[in-house]
């Protein structure tokens, strides 16, 4: 797959040097709130307590931002990379002991939990059907994520850190409803036996002008792992709103 998603980064790239003159900058940035629907947690994955960084350690929406820029090279090859930060934190108390890397902190005490998972991915994506009515495209996606889950008592702190190479599919579907306004959905998303990911964006797209486009909805972030050193899924609501930019060739 490593070497797979390199030989596409190289023709991507191929592509944009050889034919400079077709290709199309973008930038979007997406912007929003985010909402807790489950994140369970044991580690150990096989010896640790099994407690909620929702309804244990009750979590509050917060803000989120997604930053990407990208390429469009000859209306169906697009190479993008994303930058989508996310960390939550919470607060509450257990009513049991709870053993977490390695640390036992005692029922009832006062708990700070963190979660964070930043995101890091290198994309590209052929469109297979680009009609002007209709655009539909499969790639791939490179993905670092660089993740941490953390306990903190008065007494006692505790996390667990991991930095790690995913590859995952991607996709995009969009409907043009008229000359203005769309339909849009998009994501990356893949499902193994040692985990699932999958982070995919609901939207109604309306062309403000012929360089801006906005647009409005729903993403749903979801996924985890089970093993021995980690058992953590997650479920995240994202009420979102975003703009893209593209540089028109002249």
């Amino acid at each position: 797959m490593r070497t797979l998603l390199h030989s596409i980064f190289i023709f991507s790239l191929t592509l944009f040097i050889n034919k400079p003159a077709t290709a199309q900058v973008f930038l979007d940035l997406e912007t929003g709130t985010v909402f807790t629907g489950y994140n369970n947690v044991r580690i150990p994955g096989d010896q640790g307590t099994l407690f909620s960084l929702k309804d244990d350690v009750i979590s509050k929406p917060k803000i989120f931002y997604r930053l990407r820029a990208g390429y469009t090279i000859q209306l169906r090859h697009t190479l993008s990379l994303l930058y989508a930060p996310f960390e939550t934190r919470s607060e509450g108390r257990v009513a049991n002991d709870v053993f977490f890397e390695g640390a036992l902190f005692p029922a009832n005490t006062l708990l700070n939990g963190t979660y964070k998972f930043n995101s890091y991915r290198l994309t590209y994506r052929y469109d297979f059907v680009n009609k002007p009515g209709f655009v539909f495209g499969i790639g791939f996606t490179a993905k670092i994520r660089d993740a941490a889950i953390g306990l903190t008592s008065p007494e006692l702190t505790a996390k667990k850190t991991n930095v790690g190479f995913v590859p995952i599919i991607n996709f995009r579907l969009g409907w043009k409803i008229d000359d203005r306004f769309g339909l849009l959905a998009e994501g990356d998303a893949l499902a193994a036996p040692q985990g699932r990911a999958e982070d995919v964006h609901f939207a109604v797209t309306w062309k403000l002008s012929d360089n801006i486009d906005i647009r409005t909805g729903y993403r749903i972030l979801e996924g985890g792992a089970d093993n021995d050193e980690v058992y953590n899924f997650s479920l995240f609501h994202y009420a979102s709103a975003g703009i893209t930019y593209t540089f028109q060739n002249k």
